[in-house]
């Protein structure tokens, strides 16, 4: 049984930082890509961030860059997301999702279809 379990969430005034982890189990982590989405209140699901499963390559929507950083452990099956300069546009529920085939390595790592099993997400809210 799959399972993708996030925490880190929270309340941050802007400009402050929060680590989000996802702890998953039940399918062979190292071959899988895992990534980041997000939930704007009032707005669609976007992508936030990308790794490979070797954790060597990432992609970020570009809203982010130079400010999230996402990291993996494979060692303990485990997917970060740093988030640091935190601004309130950030306030979103952040889901992980893991593609357990990788078939979306060479394309539509963007895209949410490409991810086949999905957290319960954890709030983070950035207060002005």
């Amino acid at each position: 049984q799959v399972q993708l379990v996030e925490s880190g969430g929270g309340s941050v005034q802007a400009g402050g930082s929060l680590r989000l982890s996802c702890a998953a189990s039940g399918y062979t982590y190292t071959r899988a890509s895992m990534a980041w989405f997000r939930l704007p209140p009032g707005k669609d699901r976007e992508w936030v961030a990308t790794i490979w499963p070797g954790g060597g390559i990432q992609q970020y929507i570009d809203s982010v860059k130079g400010r999230f950083l996402i990291s993996r452990d494979n060692a303990k099956n485990t997917l970060y997301l740093q988030m640091n300069s935190l601004k309130p546009e950030d306030t979103s529920t952040y889901y992980c999702a893991a593609d357990t085939d990788c078939s979306g390595c060479n394309e539509g790592w963007r895209f949410s279809g490409e991810y086949n099993y999905w957290g319960q997400g954890t709030q983070v809210t950035v207060s002005s």
